[in-house]
């Protein structure tokens, strides 16, 4: 652990993300640089980066495949932990161990794939006792959207004994906590899924069954036979529209990912029949009192019990464009922790 006073240096290493002209076209180009604070973005808080993680975005974004920055050139990562350096905002101190997440990292902001970074205070949550900045990485946005969608649920009147909480995605980051986390907290929990072969691993997460997403009849009435007591969906789309339509009376339904489409198709008869609530989870935008109080859940009652499983990989900070594609091409299971300098 670090006790002594940490000076930035003039230059570090970042992964840093730009758009170049290349003929009549725009193409990105990322790769390792030495930069220096100046080249960040501007912020209260400087941190020294411990480990960061790769989210679906970050792969998108690292490799050119998706559209995710806003501006160039951005320092890639949307999560990062550490220990500040210095702050000029009153609430943190040299030396405090800290975290940010789903606070427009590199999409408007400089992010974590740095040795250093700059953020804006508003972002920056105290580390919570109980975790670890390893294991505030290995939970990362995934683990901190699943705890602010059951949060909401549970705010809304969601119990267990409305009946099943189907997940989708299950495989994801956040269908994994989601499952842990609602296992946990006493709920039955069904994951849905394509990736059946899978039904190990979701089991030992605490799922009860499976269900094989291309086996279901998703029917086109505007109320069919309720099934769950309600539902973390991470697809959109189709899906979505058929868990209104076979969601319980007063279930909540949070709605975190658009995989399957951004369109949705019902009919109110759900919302005025069975008094069925769809609740959107936004892990970017959301006030500091939340983000404090989801982090502090997680280092507590929702604490996941299987992190080891759900988050068993951690590559060094020299081989992260390695692992993008596998993110890309959707063949990874659990997420991946990057250590950027484990000494912290």
């Amino acid at each position: 652990m670090t006790t002594e006073p940490i000076e930035t240096p003039n230059s570090f290493k970042a992964f840093r993300i730009h758009q170049v002209q290349d003929g009549e076209k725009k193409k990105i180009t990322s790769g390792f640089e030495q930069i220096s604070l100046d080249d960040l973005t501007d912020g209260e808080v400087v941190i020294k980066v411990a480990y960061s993680d790769i989210n679906y975005k970050d792969a998108l974004a690292g490799t050119g495949k998706g559209r995710i920055l806003r501006t160039y050139p951005l320092v890639g990562g949307i999560d990062l932990s550490g220990v500040v350096v210095s702050s000029s905002d009153g609430r943190f101190t040299a030396g405090e161990k800290v975290l940010v997440c789903g606070a427009q990292l590199s999409e408007l902001y400089d992010g974590g794939y740095s040795e250093y970074a700059r953020v804006k205070a508003n972002s920056v949550v105290s580390l919570p006792q109980g975790i670890s900045l390893r294991d505030a990485m290995a939970l990362g946005t995934a683990g901190y959207t699943a705890a602010i969608a059951i949060q909401r649920m549970e705010d809304n009147g969601q119990k267990p004994e409305f009946g099943p909480i189907l997940v989708t995605g299950a495989t994801g980051g956040v269908g994994s906590f989601a499952i842990n986390i609602l296992s946990n907290l006493g709920y039955e929990v069904v994951a849905f899924t394509g990736k059946t072969e899978q039904e190990t691993y979701l089991k030992e997460l605490g799922a009860s069954s499976l269900i094989n997403r291309n086996d279901i009849e998703m029917g086109s009435k505007p109320l069919e036979s309720m099934q769950w007591g309600g539902a973390v969906d991470n697809v959109g789309g189709d899906t979505l529209g058929w868990l209104t339509r076979t969601t319980n009376i007063w279930g909540n339904i949070a709605s975190i990912g658009l995989a399957g489409g951004i369109k949705l198709e019902s009919t109110v008869m759900p919302f005025i029949l069975r008094g069925v609530s769809l609740l959107g989870i936004n892990s970017v935008e959301m006030p500091i009192s939340v983000r404090t109080k989801a982090w502090k859940r997680l280092a507590t009652d929702l604490k996941p019990s299987k992190l080891n499983i759900i988050a068993p990989t951690t590559i060094q900070f020299s081989d992260l464009p390695n692992a993008f594609d596998a993110y890309v091409n959707g063949t990874v299971t659990g997420r991946t922790v990057v250590a950027i300098d484990e000494s912290l």
